[in-house]
């Protein structure tokens, strides 16, 4: 793992309420973090993620990843130290909105009691 990943994994994902994996092999691809009851995919990426033939790669895995039904978040790694609390509420929101999708009809989830 990178320090990015080690950062991101020990200081949030690791505690998180909802189970994350790491390095988690998918249909041939290996992704920095897993989350099944989300089916959430989040990548860090790194400056070579920028260049053109990364960038051709990183698209064509997103769609097929996308075609399982997972939402992949791709997330600059320098984010991760320069905005941890901002990258947290982002995976947070993420997982949350997976999680408790809107109803079609735009009303809000049952929240249980009567």
């Amino acid at each position: 793992m990178t320090k990015e990943e080690r950062h991101l994994w020990y200081d949030f994902l690791r505690l998180y309420p909802v189970r994350f994996l790491r390095q988690k092999v998918i249909d041939g691809y290996v992704v920095d973090f897993y989350c099944s009851g989300a089916q959430l995919v989040i990548e860090l990426d790194g400056s070579q993620h920028f260049e053109k033939d990364a960038m051709e790669y990183d698209e064509i895995r997103t769609q097929h990843l996308q075609k399982l039904g997972l939402k992949i978040i791709r997330i600059p790694n320098n984010e991760v130290f320069s905005n941890f609390s901002g990258v947290c509420s982002y995976i947070d929101i993420a997982v949350n909105e997976r999680m408790n999708p809107p109803d079609p009809a735009g009303h809000p989830p049952f929240q249980g009691g009567l």
